[in-house]
C-alpha cells in the first residue's frame, strides 16, 4: 500500500447511476470475477442500490459489493460480487463493506464461493467470524450447469446475525 493511501479515508455509500463503470473497469481488472456487461452494472447501480455498496476515496470508487434481497427470502441478502481496486487492497476494505450491508437489516447473508477463490473463502470466513454468527457451506451449483470451465459454486450463508453486532462492521 502506498503512502498516499495509507492516510486516506475511505466513505462507504449506495453507489449512484453514474458508479456503474467504474463498477465495471473494478471487476474487468480484478481479473478473477465474472465479468457482467457495462449496462449490467449500471442497471445494478439503478436497480439494487440499497443493497449494494461503495467506498469512495480521492474522487473515484475503490471497491464495491452488489447484492440484492431474495425474492423468495426477504430476510437474506445474496452477495453478488465484491471486489476492490488492486491498489486498495490489504485495507479490510471488503469486510467493511459487507459489515454496511449488514447493517442495512439482513438475518442472513449469502454468496456462492467457486473453491479455488481463497480470497473470498477468507472474507466471508473472517465476516460471520468476527460476528459469532454460523456459517454454512453446501453445494449450490455442480459444474455440469455451467459452460465448459466454471467451477462448482459452493454456496456460504452466514446468520442469523445479530443486529447489535451489525453495526460495528469489521
Amino acid at each position: 500500500m502506498s503512502s498516499a493511501h495509507a492516510s486516506s479515508t475511505e466513505t462507504l455509500e449506495p453507489p449512484r447511476l453514474e458508479d456503474g463503470q467504474e463498477l465495471w473497469r473494478i471487476a474487468r481488472d480484478s481479473k478473477s470475477l465474472d465479468l457482467n456487461s457495462p449496462y449490467s452494472y449500471l442497471l445494478w447501480c439503478r436497480d439494487f442500490a440499497t443493497t449494494s455498496v461503495v467506498a469512495r476515496a480521492d474522487g473515484g470508487v475503490r471497491g464495491f459489493v452488489t447484492g440484492f434481497v431474495r425474492p423468495r427470502d426477504p430476510q437474506t441478502l445474496f452477495v453478488w460480487q465484491v471486489a476492490v481496486d488492486e491498489q486498495w487492497r490489504g485495507r479490510a476494505l471488503a469486510g467493511r463493506m459487507l459489515g454496511y450491508l449488514a447493517g442495512t437489516g439482513c438475518r442472513f447473508i449469502e454468496a456462492t464461493i467457486t473453491p479455488d477463490n481463497l480470497a473470498s473463502d477468507r472474507l466471508f470466513t473472517a465476516f460471520a467470524r468476527d460476528r459469532g454468527a454460523h456459517l454454512e457451506r453446501r453445494p449450490l451449483l455442480g459444474e455440469e450447469l455451467f459452460p465448459t470451465g466454471h467451477q462448482a459454486e459452493v454456496l456460504y450463508r452466514i446468520g442469523p446475525l445479530d443486529q447489535a453486532a451489525q453495526s460495528g462492521g469489521i
